[in-house]
C-alpha cells in the first residue's frame, strides 16, 4: 500500500539507551538519549520505562524541535536485555532499580558476568552468592527483579499488538504478574475500564483470537456498550435497548442472551427490576444509585423537626431588613427549617437567592454550623458572591484524594470521615451527576440536613445520572418551586423571555432595547460573521464587554460554521492572532499561544493549582475556563488561569484542553457571563430544543443576543424532547419499604 501523501515513511534506529531524561510512569511517555553507533540521539514517545543500558530498535520519524533540535518521535520500541557484562553493569547501575547502585552492580556483574540476567530472572536467590548481600536482602532484591521484568514483559508482548506503553503501565497496576495469563485468557480483557482499550481496538486486533460469538468478545462488547452509554448520560439501560445496540457493535445477536446472563452470575454486571422491565448497570453506577436512594429514604424516615418559632423569626427577619417574603418563599423557609432534606428549585428572578440567604441567617441564628457548596469552581464563586459566605466545590468539600489510582475519584471524607456541620446547602444540583452525589450523601453526618437548590429546567448533569429532575418528579422529598418573577427581574428580558420559553412562547424578538437582542441573519455564513462582529467590534465598542473575559458564545453544537470548531478557529484568529512575542506549540494537531481562552474538557484530579494567596491544592474540572499565562518550551509546560487560581499542564496533558471563545450550550452549566451570544440556524431535533434554549438565555447576566434565524428559534422553542435519560433513581425511591414506610 503507498503511503499516503503528506506523511514521511517511518524510519528505523538502533542502539544502547545511555541517560533517562524524563519519564511519565501514568501514560508511559519517555524521553532518553540513545546511543545510535556513536551517535547521540535524543528520543520522544509513549514508549514505557525504558531503562539504561538496554538495546532497542525504534520505529518512528525524526521531527525538528523549536528548542530541542532534531528529536527521534519514536511509535514502536523493541527492546533488547544488554548481552554484555559492561552493558549489563550499566543497565543495573542506572537507578531504575531500588537499592541497586554502580557499586553494587559491578559487584553482582563480576559474580556472574555476561549470565547476570539470567540469574537474576530464573534463580534470583542466587545473588546471595554476592559478598554484602544477605539472605534477606536477596530476596528484597529479587522481588524488586521479578517486578521490572513483569513489566517488561508486559510491555515487550503488548507491543506486538501495537499497544502503547500507557496500556501496558495499567495492565501491570491491574493484574502485576498474572497480566500475560489473563490476557491469554481473555484478550477482550483489556476492555476493562482501569485498562482503557476501546472495544473497537481490542476487536480489530484480536479478531483471529475470537469467533464473532465467542463469549468473551459478546461479554466485552456489551460492558462496552454500557460504558459508552455514560457519556451520554444514561447510569443503566433497558435490555432491549442494550442487546440491541450489543448486535449492531459485535455484528451478532447469537449467545447476546446468554453472555448478558454470564455477567450478572460473574457480578460485572447488575440488574434493576422495574415494573417487568430489566435496566442493567455496570455495578459501580448501580451501587450509586442504589446507594443514594436507600440515604434519602432514612433521612424521610425521621419525619419532621419541630420548629415551633419558624413564622415569628421569619416576621422579625422580615422588620429588619425591610422587606416581604411572598407565600411561597416563606413556605419553601418553614419547609426547609423542618425537614431533613429539602428542594428548593425556580427560575431566573423568583427569589431563590433571596430564599436561600434567608434560610441561612434563620439556620445560622438557631446556632446551626452551615456549609456550602457547588459542583464547579465558577458556581461555587458565584454562590459565595451571592451569600457572601464562603462556597466550595463538592469535589474540594469532601476532599479528592489524589494518591487513589481508583478509575473514580475517591474522597477522604465519607462515612468513616464525616463533613462538620449541621446544614449543608448544595447550589445548581441539576450539574450534579449519579456518582458525584451519591459521594456526597456518605460524607453527610447522620444528623446533618440536607438543602438541595437548583432548576429543575436547566440541562442535565455531563456525567450519568438525572439526580435533581428525578428527586422532584418522584414527589416523596419536601420540595418547593418558586414560580413567581418579582417587579425588578421582570425588567428583564431575559428573564421575562426565559420563563416563557419553557412554557412554550416563542420569545419576543423584535425589540430595539434592554437585554434582549435578536439579529437575523439569511445564511449561515452571515451568522458566522455577525457572531464575530459581535464579539470583536460592536460589544466591546458599545458596551465596553471585555471579548475574552465578558462575552460567551454559546453553540448548540460542535459541527458547521456555526459550532463551537469552526468559531474558535475564527475567533482565536482576530482575538488571539499569531505573534512573534507570544509563544505557542502544537499538540495532536490543536495549536495553542499564550493568551488563548480554554477550557478543561474533562476532570483530572491529579493537575496541581496555586491561588494568588498561596494556597495549593489539585484538581481542575470538566467545563472549567480559563486562559493560557505562559507556554514554556524548555520545560514542556504551560500555564492556565482559572481565576484566582493558577494551574501548570505538561504539554503532553494539553489534550485535556479545548479552545473555549465558543462553547457548547451543555458545558456552560453553572456558569454565567456578562454577555452571551447563541447562533441559532439549524432546526435539528438533537440538537435544538427547548430546555436547551432556556439554558442558554440563562446563562447571559446582563446581556443576550441569539443570531439566526427566526424559524430556527421557533422550532427550538417547539421542540420540547427533554434530554431523555435512562435511570432509576426515581423508582427507587418511590418504592415501599417492608413495613409499609419509605
Amino acid at each position: 500500500m503507498a503511503q499516503p501523501v503528506g506523511i514521511p515513511e517511518p524510519e528505523t534506529l538502533s542502539g544502547t539507551v545511555e541517560d533517562i531524561i524524563c519519564y511519565k510512569s501514568d501514560s508511559g511517555f519517555t524521553v532518553f538519549d540513545l546511543n545510535a553507533g556513536g551517535e547521540l540521539v535524543t528520543v520522544v514517545g509513549e514508549l514505557g520505562a525504558v531503562e539504561t543500558g538496554e538495546e532497542v530498535a525504534l520505529t518512528g520519524n525524526f521531527v525538528s524541535h523549536p528548542s530541542y533540535g532534531n528529536q527521534f518521535k519514536a511509535t514502536l520500541c523493541e527492546r533488547k536485555l544488554p548481552a554484555t557484562a559492561g552493558a549489563i553493569r550499566k543497565y543495573l547501575g542506572g537507578g531504575s532499580f531500588k537499592g541497586v547502585g554502580p557499586a553494587l552492580a559491578s559487584r553482582i556483574v563480576s559474580r556472574f558476568g555476561d549470565e547476570t540476567l539470567a540469574v537474576l530472572e530464573k534463580e534470583p536467590m542466587r545473588l546471595a552468592e554476592v559478598k554484602g548481600i544477605t539472605t534477606k536482602k536477596a530476596a528484597e532484591m529479587a522481588a524488586e527483579f521479578e517486578r521490572a521484568f513483569g513489566i517488561r514483559k508486559v510491555m515487550l508482548e503488548l507491543q506486538k499488538y501495537g499497544l502503547p506503553a500507557s496500556i501496558a503501565v495499567r495492565v501491570w497496576k491491574r493484574w502485576g504478574m498474572a497480566s500475560m495469563e489473563v490476557i491469554e485468557a481473555d484478550p477482550f480483557s483489556l476492555c476493562h475500564p482501569e485498562i482503557g482499550l476501546e472495544f473497537p481496538d481490542a476487536d480489530r486486533i484480536f479478531s483471529e483470537k475470537a469467533e464473532p460469538d465467542d463469549s468473551r468478545r459478546l461479554k466485552a462488547g456489551i460492558t462496552f456498550v454500557l460504558a459508552h452509554n455514560l457519556e451520554n448520560g444514561h447510569s443503566c439501560l433497558p435490555e432491549e435497548k442494550l442487546l440491541g445496540a450489543a448486535a449492531s457493535l459485535l455484528g451478532t445477536d447469537s449467545g447476546l442472551a446468554a453472555a448478558l446472563e454470564a455477567l450478572l452470575d460473574e457480578h460485572r454486571l447488575e440488574i434493576y427490576d422495574n415494573e417487568g422491565r430489566r435496566f442493567f448497570y455496570l455495578p459501580e453506577l448501580y451501587g450509586a444509585e442504589t446507594s443514594a436512594a436507600g440515604r434519602i429514604k432514612l433521612m424521610l424516615a425521621g419525619g419532621e423537626e419541630p420548629a415551633p418559632s419558624v413564622e415569628e423569626a421569619i416576621s422579625l427577619m422580615e422588620k429588619e431588613l425591610g422587606i416581604e417574603y411572598d407565600s411561597l418563599q416563606r413556605k419553601a423557609l418553614k419547609c426547609a427549617l423542618r425537614s431533613h432534606i429539602f428542594v428548593l428549585t425556580g427560575g431566573p428572578g423568583t427569589g431563590k437567592t433571596t430564599t436561600l440567604n434567608a434560610l441561612i441567617r434563620l439556620l445560622e441564628e438557631m446556632g446551626e454550623s452551615v456549609l456550602l457548596a457547588a459542583p464547579t469552581g465558577r458556581a461555587a464563586k458565584r454562590l459565595s458572591e451571592l451569600t457572601g459566605r464562603e462556597a466550595k466545590t463538592i469535589h474540594r468539600m469532601l476532599e479528592v484524594d489524589f494518591r487513589s489510582d481508583e478509575l473514580h475519584p475517591t474522597f477522604r471524607k465519607n462515612e468513616k470521615n464525616p463533613l462538620k456541620c449541621d446544614t449543608l446547602i448544595v447550589d445548581e444540583m441539576s450539574m450534579v451527576d449519579t456518582l458525584l452525589f451519591d459521594a456526597l450523601l456518605r460524607a453527610l453526618p447522620f444528623s446533618c440536613r440536607l438543602i438541595l437548590v437548583g432548576d429543575a429546567d436547566q440541562l442535565p448533569s455531563v456525567g450519568a445520572g438525572n439526580v435533581l429532575r428525578d428527586i422532584v418528579s418522584s414527589d416523596i422529598v419536601p420540595s418547593v418551586c418558586l414560580d413567581r418573577i418579582f417587579r425588578q427581574a421582570a425588567e428583564s428580558r431575559i428573564v421575562t423571555n426565559a420563563h416563557g420559553i419553557i412554557r412554550g412562547e416563542l420569545p419576543e424578538l423584535g425589540a430595539k432595547e434592554g437585554d434582549f437582542f435578536f439579529l437575523p441573519r439569511a445564511t449561515e455564513a452571515d451568522a458566522a460573521d455577525a457572531v464575530c462582529s459581535l464579539v470583536c467590534k460592536r460589544l466591546p465598542e458599545a458596551y465596553g464587554f471585555s471579548p475574552v473575559t465578558d462575552i460567551q458564545v454559546l453553540c448548540p453544537g460542535h459541527r458547521g460554521k456555526l459550532g463551537t470548531w469552526n468559531l474558535n478557529l475564527r475567533l482565536e484568529k482576530l482575538l488571539n492572532p499569531a505573534d512573534k512575542k507570544k509563544v505557542e506549540f502544537t499538540y495532536n494537531g490543536a495549536t495553542f499561544r499564550e493568551g488563548d481562552k480554554v477550557m478543561q474538557i474533562r476532570n483530572n484530579y491529579d493537575t496541581v493549582w496555586q491561588r494568588d494567596d498561596g494556597e495549593m491544592g489539585s484538581g481542575v474540572f470538566n467545563g472549567d475556563i480559563g486562559v493560557i499565562e505562559r507556554i514554556d518550551r524548555s520545560m514542556r509546560m504551560l500555564t492556565v488561569r482559572f481565576d484566582d487560581r493558577k494551574a501548570d499542564y505538561p504539554f503532553e496533558n494539553s489534550g485535556e484542553l479545548e479552545h473555549a471563545y465558543a462553547v457548547t450550550v451543555h458545558k456552560s452549566q453553572g456558569s454565567e457571563f456578562e454577555a452571551v451570544i447563541l447562533p441559532l440556524f439549524d432546526k435539528s431535533p438533537r440538537l435544538n430544543y427547548r430546555n436547551l434554549l432556556y439554558t442558554a438565555v440563562t446563562r447571559a447576566r446582563k446581556f443576550l443576543v441569539i443570531v439566526g434565524t427566526e424559524e430556527a428559534v421557533a422550532y427550538t422553542v417547539r421542540n420540547n424532547r427533554r434530554t431523555g435519560r435512562y435511570t432509576n433513581l426515581r423508582p427507587m425511591l418511590e418504592e415501599i419499604l417492608p413495613g409499609g414506610g419509605l
